[in-house]
């Protein structure tokens, strides 16, 4: 029996399963950032305790039950309440954090990379000096200098992470701006100022946009470890870094730390997923290696359907 009807059948099985694959991710990770965003807009609405008067010291450190499904705290406070009340804090921060970082970092690298020159470098170096600290020290640094509070923690983390932005929008400009649509807009005697506007800034905004989304996690991470160690959401603001940061102390009450890490666990994720999708998706690279066969999983399912093909034929 022959196996060549046989073989681009299961080659493009192979390629759907490959595929498949990052469309599961990413409806994953859309579906767990909906239910966040879903429960941070109405919670106060469904929960029955609030996440700071309602305490009960005589049911303090209780385990999860039918009424305090996520257990209480050392207050008597419900965890479960404070735990979807913090999807309320951490994903403004991210929000917030990564649209100032995109805006500042964006707009200082497509100057230095259209310009070039003395701005140039400048902007570079400086870029440098910022990224030569780990985010954590610089931003830790930052927040104790301000003093904790959630906008500090917006100030802190947008401080240290704007320069990726910018050497991220200076190689995209630097790689647009010889472009024929530019030099086209050039000797028809558009300004500088809308041949950058118009014809070099929006083409540099896809690698942006997928950065930005995988940064929607880390800043949630981020901002979870300032509050951690303590120069971030001030008590009793239930905030998820801050639970943590209360449950270590108590590791017998095993609930204090989990559902709150849990929470910070499935939104990292999620972002990651979705920025992972959004990358395959908008990179040439990886469009083409799909176009000529798919990258390692791919291969890998075709070398295995194709053997068992040929064992059958056999």
């Amino acid at each position: 029996m022959s196996t060549a009807p046989v073989t681009p059948t299961l080659a493009l099985k192979a390629d759907r399963l490959e595929g498949g694959g990052g469309r599961l991710a990413f409806n994953i990770g859309v579906t767990i950032v909906v239910i966040w965003v879903l429960v941070a807009l109405t919670v106060p609405w469904w929960t029955p305790f609030d996440p700071v008067t309602d305490q009960d010291l005589q049911g303090r450190l209780a385990p999860p039950s039918g009424e305090h499904w996520f257990g209480t705290d050392n207050l008597g406070r419900d965890v479960f309440a404070r735990v979807m009340h913090g999807a309320r804090l951490s994903l403004p921060i991210a929000l917030v954090t990564v649209a100032v970082s995109v805006a500042i970092g964006c707009l200082i690298g497509a100057v230095a990379g259209f310009l070039g020159g003395l701005v140039d470098e400048v902007v570079m170096r400086i870029s440098d000096i910022v990224l030569s600290f780990p985010a954590i020290v610089l931003a830790l640094a930052i927040a104790a200098a301000l003093g904790p509070s959630t906008t500090n923690v917006v100030i802190a983390i947008a401080a240290v992470t704007w320069p990726e932005y910018t050497r991220l929008m200076r190689g995209q400009v630097l790689s647009i701006r010889n472009n024929l649509h530019v030099l086209a807009a050039q000797s028809i005697g558009c300004s500088r100022a809308r041949i950058f506007r118009v014809h070099v800034l929006p083409f540099g905004l896809q690698p942006i946009l997928v950065k930005a989304t995988v940064d929607l996690g880390m800043v949630i991470l981020l901002a979870a470890g300032l509050s951690f160690i303590g120069v971030g959401a001030v008590p009793p603001t239930p905030e998820w870094g801050a639970m943590v940061s209360e449950a270590q102390s108590r590791i017998d009450s095993w609930w204090l730390g989990l559902f709150p890490g849990i929470a910070i666990l499935s939104m990292v994720l999620a972002f990651n997923f979705i920025g992972d999708a959004m990358r395959d998706r908008f990179d040439p690279q990886m469009r083409t290696q799909r176009t000529r066969g798919g990258g390692a999983t791919s291969r890998m399912l075709r070398r295995t359907l194709l053997g068992k093909a040929g064992e059958r034929a056999a």
